[in-house]
């Protein structure tokens, strides 16, 4: 029991690092490319560029900042739920570790949507014409992706049992 609760401790730490760390690249953002033309990284590959974002993943939803901030909290509220009613085996650490960077991603922007009313965005890929994206997007684009490998070829079909159900399956 000890070992569960340091770990969960850990955890918490881990996305309050995830956490701040995206909020301090934010920050770097508005201070830094707010009313400034672009910051090139790479000329024509990559660029930082300032963009307030009142809408989800390609501006989906904009100016539903009640409708976002609802949802961001349900699925917050679920993966956590999910995350502290995994068994407590090593084998799900992986699983844990990409909950806690769609964690991490969701609550960055969610703290964006009630602190500023949007989310800042600063990252622009050029050659592609990709949306500007931050920090956050990149915890969850890549905490869903390694998730969905893990659920389709490293979990087998009786592992994930205890992650589709809604009950507490640590007791069983």
């Amino acid at each position: 029991m000890k070992l569960q609760k340091r770990n969960l401790f850990l955890s918490l730490i881990l996305l309050c690092v995830l956490i701040l760390a995206d909020q301090y690249t934010k920050f770097l953002a508005v201070s830094h490319l707010k009313g400034q033309p672009p910051f090139v990284i790479l000329e024509k590959v990559l660029e930082f560029s300032y963009l307030e974002n009142t809408g989800a993943a390609f501006s989906s939803f904009e100016g539903r900042q009640a409708f976002l901030i609802t949802l961001t909290i349900l699925v917050i509220l679920l993966l956590a739920w999910k995350y502290v009613t995994l068994p407590p085996k090593r084998r799900f650490t992986p699983m844990r570790l990409c909950m806690l960077l769609i964690l991490g991603g969701a609550g960055g922007n969610l703290l964006d949507r009630l602190a500023r009313n949007y989310v800042v965005d600063f990252i622009y890929f050029v050659p592609i014409n990709f949306p500007k994206f931050n920090v956050a997007d990149i915890y969850i684009t890549v905490g869903v992706a390694v998730l969905a490998f893990l659920l389709f070829f490293y979990y087998s079909d009786e592992e994930l049992e205890c992650f589709f159900q809604f009950k507490d399956t640590k007791t069983t």
